[in-house]
């Protein structure tokens, strides 16, 4: 229910708030119409000790004064106003909030360029105004590098993206929810740790505490306190940040972001190694073994390992063909747009088709086949997107047959169970018989006869009866039970590995 005034207005004092005010809503700044109710409410909440003086008191349509609940009124202005933010897309930085602010007149400038002089024990930042202030200069006792402490206006700060190709090390898109929850935090509590940058090309760059600065921004905070590096070893400082956003954090990220991250800087290595001319034959397996042996590598053998999955992860779903990856989530849960997710897949079809393990073949003849791997993978993907989840509609109605087929169908226990029938159909109808062979269905070359034949498979799985079934059917009951009672369901209600090559049910 909206909050209520403590005290009634006369209907002198309304007309006195409207007369001052105007009729607009002060949620969104539209009109109230003539003949519209006008309602009235604290900007700053009563209970955190707003007064019920007219000063603080504004209109609101009938409409926003229902929507925000108990929400105190100028949080759920700014709610809305996040809400239109975060519409743009699902994988905003501070970068993007940045420049939203600026063409909405919120803040003047950001990133602009500095001139960084040191000397012994300080550092002088100079901006584009002329102006020039000078920190104390630290060394960190473990890696060396200089750093200062700052409190900076918000025309010096950037985000720490990727950016003409340049690896950035921001390790994550910020999060809807956390940035509000902080916004409403930071109304009445200190800032306990400075976000975190580094100088780069002029340019202050900020990698650790965007949401800090992000909800900060929302509460009309145009300085914010900074730890800067001057000139830090970037594929040391970028390892660091991802293990404090991984392994060490207190919260758990959203993991496609940091398989995209992961990705990317384990591309990059990967393309040094291939290219180093020192008589050996390359291959994964050397390169991990290269890992091993690389005296900066601060990583354990797990680590590595993980960071070489995230690596063939990211190439089968930043392919530019792949269809299908515009319906995973950024996040850790599937939404109403997208039913996948990176946890879903891994645990589904690149379990299944991908072989994550380093091969041994030399990467410079025509026995490794990875790249083949990663366009089979892509075909895959498409085949299913073409055949259903490209119809996929999540405005669609409960009595919507075809959406309530997709969604059964990509439920993420069903998708683990089908994933492994489909895989030991398309063995059988490879006629793969070889133990390595099997292991690795998809690392080869598939002609156009073979994807046909998979794709045939597809269309019987995706057009099996039991997707249909009516609402509240035994299927609905059994998609929520462990993978392996899901796939003996499946394989008892004909879903088989011999009824997609071709069976009867």
């Amino acid at each position: 229910m909206a909050i209520t005034l403590k005290r009634q207005l006369t209907e002198a004092e309304k007309s006195q708030i409207i007369a001052r005010q105007g009729r607009i809503c002060f949620a969104t700044g539209h009109d109230i119409l003539i003949g519209q109710t006008v309602q009235f409410d604290h900007i700053r909440a009563f209970a955190d000790g707003g007064p019920s003086e007219l000063h603080n008191i504004a209109p609101m349509c009938e409409t926003h004064n229902k929507m925000k609940g108990r929400l105190p009124l100028e949080d759920f202005r700014v709610k809305l106003r996040l809400d239109d933010f975060f519409s743009l897309g699902d994988a905003l930085t501070l970068k993007h909030l940045l420049d939203y602010l600026k063409q909405k007149g919120d803040v003047t400038d950001y990133g602009q360029n500095v001139v960084v002089q040191q000397t012994e024990g300080s550092v002088q930042i100079e901006t584009q105004g002329g102006k020039k202030q000078t920190y104390t200069l630290y060394t960190c006792p473990t890696t060396g590098w200089k750093y200062f402490y700052a409190t900076l206006p918000v025309e010096l700060l950037d985000s720490d993206d990727e950016d003409n190709g340049q690896m950035g090390l921001q390790p994550r898109f910020l999060i809807p929810e956390k940035v509000f929850e902080l916004f409403r935090h930071f109304q009445t509590h200190p800032v306990l740790q400075p976000s975190i940058g580094r100088i780069y090309n002029q340019r202050i760059l900020l990698f650790d505490g965007q949401h800090k600065a992000a909800s900060l921004l929302w509460t009309g905070r145009r300085e914010f306190e900074c730890k800067v590096y001057l000139d830090p070893d970037t594929r040391l400082l970028n390892q660091t940040n991802i293990s404090a956003h991984d392994k060490f954090s207190q919260t758990r990220f959203y993991s496609s972001i940091m398989v995209s991250k992961l990705g990317s800087v384990f591309g990059a290595e990967f393309e040094t190694y291939k290219n180093l001319e020192d008589g050996s034959v390359k291959s994964e397996a050397g390169f991990m073994k290269f890992l091993e042996r690389d005296p900066t590598q601060t990583m354990t053998k797990a680590e590595r390992n993980k960071l070489f999955r995230s690596y063939l992860y990211n190439s089968v779903l930043e392919d530019q063909e792949n269809l299908a990856a515009r319906f995973v989530s950024n996040g850790n849960r599937g939404t109403d747009e997208k039913p996948l997710t990176i946890d879903m897949l891994n645990r589904s079809i690149f379990a299944s088709f991908l072989y994550t393990e380093p091969v041994d073949d030399n990467m410079a003849t025509d026995a490794y086949k990875r790249d083949k791997e990663i366009a089979n993978n892509v075909a895959l993907m498409n085949m299913l997107h073409d055949l259903a989840l490209g119809s996929w509609n999540h405005k669609a109605g409960p009595g919507d047959g075809n959406q309530r087929r997709l969604e059964r169908l990509f439920r993420s226990k069903s998708i683990m169970a089908w994933s492994e029938l489909l895989r030991d159909a398309v063995r059988g109808k490879l006629e793969l018989q070889d133990e390595e062979d099997r292991a690795r269905p998809f690392y080869r070359d598939l002609s156009p006869d073979d994807l046909e034949r998979i794709k045939k498979m597809i269309e019987r799985l995706v057009h099996w009866k039991q997707w249909s079934s009516p609402p509240n059917s035994d299927i609905d009951r059994v998609l929520a039970d462990n993978k392996s009672e899901v796939k003996d369901w499946f394989r008892n209600n004909g879903l088989t590995t011999g009824y997609l090559m071709g069976a009867n049910e």
